[in-house]
């Protein structure tokens, strides 16, 4: 039972780096547009760029969770025996 434990502490903890790297990055992509705002053509490919980086980072987000709920799953299966 503890290493199935152990596997749910580490995702968890990935989990949790995953959601901060999100976070970190959209404010990052944030503070580059706003620090662009002011000339006119530079801001409006700065917005272009915010939302794709933003798509793109929540897309990597949410296929990382997915990837570790699946290890998380298939690591209970093999210790509590479910088929």
């Amino acid at each position: 039972m503890s290493d199935y434990r152990d596997i749910q502490t580490a995702v968890r903890v990935e989990k949790i780096r995953i959601w901060l790297a999100w976070v970190t990055g959209n404010v990052i992509l944030l503070i580059v547009a706003s620090m662009t705002q002011h000339v006119r053509i530079l801001s409006v490919i700065t917005q272009v760029l915010l939302a794709a980086g933003f798509l793109a980072l929540t897309v990597a987000l949410f296929r990382m969770t997915g990837a570790l709920n699946r290890k998380a799953a298939a690591a209970r299966k093999d210790v509590l025996g479910d088929v």
